[in-house]
């Protein structure tokens, strides 16, 4: 009952989310979407998180109580890759221990041909345009129509300075075929496509990629994923896209921010930099424009050979790291 009482206010609460300038129509969405966050109690804690495995792997160490206490116990997004094995499999038992629990689950899709292409710290990928369509389409049938938020492809849209024309055209292709699976297999699940963080490229810039992403068919953009910028510096930079989105498109989009590392704001680096914290929970209702502040890169993960986790490889929990960003030194 619970369920369906939060079902049938389901699109009320989903209009109350979209900003006063994109109320609904022909330009701003194509269908009623029921809202996931209506459908669901707060957000869902991953049990088997990285810093979780290792606090109860290491219950003996002086970090552990620290970790578990201000990391391992917070609602935090699970990344789905190459790794993850069986695609469906992977998806639905995460999905379906949320749903259990009458929690809402956050998932990030990773795993796009070329991924990183410019950067180098995280690529991979899928082999070939035929066997990324494959994978989501398993990914988002595996959702079907429990709730969900799915973060598409963080950094995918940023930086295309080492791709062709035909190169981007493919990945557009990816994009836009990643949200019509999401569309038609996962109607309950709200899709974000990636748009970088403040320092990267314009934000009139980042709204033509968007665009060109096919964004129209998207719940909306995020901001933030593994950096370090503050929650202002970002909301700043999301309404300045969706104010590009707006003038030279037609439409509009809410947008996230990703506060798991922005406690002290970015030093100018991206890569493992030391002296950050952990920044705002995962909440609904963001400050200064932002539809969710969510935590979407697992505090203490590594992004790659670089900076304070030299040595490490991207995505590898290092408890050192994870224990100074609680204090922020």
């Amino acid at each position: 009952m619970r369920r369906l009482l939060r079902t049938l206010a389901a699109s009320a609460f989903a209009c109350l989310l979209l900003p006063l300038s994109a109320a609904p129509s022909s330009a701003t969405t194509t269908s009623v979407q029921a809202s996931p966050i209506g459908m669901t109690s707060g957000f869902y804690t991953d049990p088997s998180s990285g810093p979780a495995a290792w606090a109860a792997a290491n219950p003996g160490d002086g970090r552990a109580a620290a970790i578990r206490d201000n990391i391992a116990s917070r609602p935090m997004a699970r990344w789905f890759g190459a790794w993850s094995g069986d695609i469906g499999a992977a998806v639905g038992s995460y999905v379906g221990a949320a749903d259990a629990a009458d929690k809402l689950p956050v998932l990030i899709a990773y795993n796009i041909p070329g991924r990183d292409a410019c950067g180098g710290h995280s690529g991979g990928g899928a082999g070939t345009p035929a066997a990324y369509q494959a994978w989501i389409s398993a990914f988002a049938s595996a959702i079907g129509s429990r709730p969900a938020l799915v973060v598409i492809e963080p950094d995918s849209l940023g930086d295309f300075s080492c791709l062709s024309q035909a190169q981007i055209a493919e990945r557009n292709g990816m994009l836009r075929g990643a949200l019509a699976q999401f569309r038609d297999r996962a109607p309950n699940t709200w899709t974000y496509l990636d748009a970088g963080n403040p320092a990267w490229i314009g934000a009139a810039t980042m709204a033509q990629h968007l665009d060109g992403a096919g964004a129209r068919e998207a719940h909306g953009f995020s901001l933030n994923i593994s950096n370090y910028f503050t929650t202002g510096e970002n909301t700043a930079y999301g309404n300045a896209i969706s104010s590009a989105l707006s003038s030279s498109y037609g439409y509009t989009k809410p947008y996230v921010v990703d506060t798991s590392r922005n406690g002290n704001g970015s030093n100018g680096e991206w890569c493992n930099p030391g002296g950050r914290r952990i920044g705002a929970v995962s909440q609904t209702g963001g400050s200064g424009g932002a539809e969710m502040l969510l935590w979407l890169k697992t505090p203490g993960e590594s992004d790659g050979n670089c900076g304070v986790g030299g040595g490490s490889a991207a995505g590898q929990f290092l408890p050192e790291v994870a224990y100074k960003m609680i204090y922020g030194y």
